[in-house]
């Protein structure tokens, strides 16, 4: 017998409710900051790389300690604010992207454990089938369509000269 249930650790309907009022509230909490670019401005903004992040940073930590090196045409202020705003939607972004990772880990054991309990109940509809217990038969034809087996190709292949 194949390895089932790998996660039987489920959440309730509050803590799912929780969990949903939880994103509800973040979603708005961010609504004022979050930004739809299109395909192009995606593209014509692009991201800035690990490269240009240190030079960011190296900038603003000159203007942090010798001010008076800093461009009088940049307006720090604003740029202290972006920099302290894309640190902390930096760090917000982690941890989301951890607790997505998490949430992805364990819904693929329970996909497996699912995947795994109806192949038992596909062999169960296979073998009962066979007998004369009404309702099988039209299951197991139902069911019968997801294992359709490919069939090769009918002609050879060319060899290659």
């Amino acid at each position: 017998m194949g390895l089932t249930n790998l996660n039987s650790t489920h959440l309730s309907s509050a803590k799912i409710t929780a969990a949903q009022d939880a994103i509800t509230a973040l979603e708005t909490a961010l609504a004022e900051i979050t930004i739809n670019l299109s395909p192009d401005d995606r593209k014509r903004y692009g991201s800035i790389n690990e490269q240009n992040k240190l030079f960011v940073n190296k900038v603003f930590d000159y203007n942090q300690s010798q001010p008076n090196l800093s461009s009088p045409e940049v307006d720090w202020n604003e740029f202290n604010k972006d920099h302290s705003s894309r640190n902390a939607m930096e760090a917000l972004i982690s941890r989301l992207e951890s607790i997505i990772t998490r949430l992805n880990n364990a819904k693929t054991l329970h996909d497996f454990d699912n995947y795994q309990s109806a192949l038992m109940d596909y062999s169960y509809t296979a073998y009962k089938a066979g007998t004369t217990v009404p309702g099988f038969e039209n299951k197991y034809k139902d069911l019968k369509q997801f294992f359709v087996k490919s069939t090769g190709p009918t002609d050879p292949p060319e060899e290659k000269k």
